[in-house]
């Protein structure tokens, strides 16, 4: 790292205990940047790292809630107000066993960086609580959003903060939030939450957008080197809304995606992942992969493991952060690994970006890869703004352009920098220096 970041990065460490998500998050991005200062030692003279890195707000409230026995329950809801220097803060909640600040933290500092690359107003932030909705009620999940919503309501709004969707937070939670918001602000403010039902504010494509824009950034990676996804062999994590879409896009540009997992285990399909069936059992059913083995013939269910021992040409990780370790990653390299998108934010942990570097094999942090998500919500805000409603077809080549843009804004950054398909550092250093530039011009905030 750049001996004059380094002393700045110990400081936000220290200032920031016992948080290691945003840690790494923190030190992958500083290491990009030493080459920027020698450019713009602006930068340096008005702390612009030092400010970006501490977030404009940190909200956190308690979330009391009845369970279907009548027992009080008690969650913790989150918010950080990242950075609005571009726009009103968007980022999605997240609800999950594993939330606490410094997964939020982590989390709402990419997506500075990851919005900043859509070249959409959008600013930076992130939320959630460490509420489980597996295995809950509908009527527990809308008790629970009811009663988070009763709080965060008085902090967000459609020109100030804009959350959407994250792991345990799909078209069910939204409803249940968006319903709450109207009913206590008396607005019908449909810019006010993004991934809504389409029959009531939503934007066509935007379940698909995270998954589609990861297969299509990648899809721009492979180009540069004279392929593409047709004849790919494809192995993806996870098997909820980003890994579903994932597949599907991969699959209709001619890849076959030979495996795919949760949190139980991953299943090996060689003819191909039949995406119809897994949305019906882990969609419409909510049930398991092991479901979906035992459903389809010539499919293996392997319970537990790791479904990076399944070899591949491309690696698409859209499960969660440090899901793909260093070990994964050499094993993965030694099968041909030809390319890596990460549906996830931060999924692979700094040995395996290391190992995927070292062994030339194109690599799309997720920060840029799978942007197409806040792209699509920030075409959602814009439908709202205009009582507006596009085609499917429309919204998706709008997706296609962002993703196609992002691709080539990170490529010609890298090159400028003199580090050629370093993706990396081009999605960092062209996120940052599009924030930085708009903090200095709006003075000390």
């Amino acid at each position: 790292m750049d001996a004059r970041l380094e002393s700045i990065k110990d400081t936000v460490l220290a200032r920031n205990p016992g948080e290691a998500e945003f840690h790494q998050a923190v030190v992958e991005v500083f290491e990009s940047l030493g080459p920027v200062h020698d450019r713009h030692p602006e930068f340096l003279e008005a702390a612009i790292l030092e400010r970006l890195c501490e977030p404009e707000r940190q909200i956190i409230f308690r979330v009391p809630w009845t369970d279907d026995s009548g027992r009080v329950q008690i969650n913790r809801g989150f918010r950080v107000e990242f950075n609005s220097a571009l726009g009103p803060y968007k980022g999605g909640l997240r609800f999950h066993p594993s939330v606490y600040l410094g997964i939020v933290k982590f989390l709402g500092f990419e997506q500075i960086f990851k919005n900043a690359l859509t070249g959409m107003p959008i600013g930076g932030g992130k939320g959630g609580s460490d509420f489980d909705p597996r295995g809950r009620s509908d009527a527990e999940v809308m008790r629970f959003c009811q009663s988070f919503m009763t709080e965060l309501y008085r902090h967000i709004g459609e020109y100030t903060d804009v959350p959407a969707g994250d792991i345990g937070v799909g078209g069910r939670e939204i409803g249940y939030l968006f319903g709450q918001y109207k009913r206590i602000t008396n607005r019908y403010e449909s810019g006010v939450l993004t991934g809504k039902g389409i029959s009531w504010g939503g934007s066509l494509v935007r379940p698909e957008a995270t998954g589609f824009g990861t297969v299509i950034f990648t899809q721009e990676m492979l180009k540069t080197r004279g392929t593409s996804f047709d004849g790919q062999r494809v192995v993806v994590s996870g098997s909820g809304n980003v890994a579903i879409n994932a597949i599907a896009k991969a699959q209709t540009l001619g890849a076959t995606v030979v495996a795919c997992s949760d949190s139980s285990g991953y299943v090996v399909d060689p003819a191909g992942i039949d995406v119809d069936l897994l949305r019906e059992v882990k969609e419409v059913e909510r049930g398991r992969l092991k479901d979906y083995a035992e459903r389809r013939a010539g499919v293996s269910y392997v319970d537990g493991g790791s479904v990076w021992d399944v070899d591949a040409t491309v690696a698409l990780p859209c499960a969660t952060q440090n899901e793909l370790d260093g070990g994964a990653a050499a094993r993965l390299v030694r099968s041909g690994l030809l390319a890596v998108g990460e549906g996830a934010n931060m999924p692979s942990t700094r040995d395996a970006v290391a190992v995927f570097q070292e062994a030339g094999v194109l690599f799309g942090p997720g920060k840029a890869a799978n942007a197409g998500g806040v792209a699509t919500s920030a075409l959602e805000m814009q439908q709202n703004a205009s009582r507006d409603s596009w085609s499917f077809e429309h919204t998706e080549e709008r997706l296609t352009e962002i993703m196609v843009g992002i691709h080539d804004r990170c490529a010609a950054t890298a090159d400028e920098y003199g580090e050629p398909g370093n993706y990396v550092l081009g999605a960092n250093i062209g996120g940052f220096v599009k924030v930085a530039d708009a903090m200095l011009a709006q003075g000390l905030i």
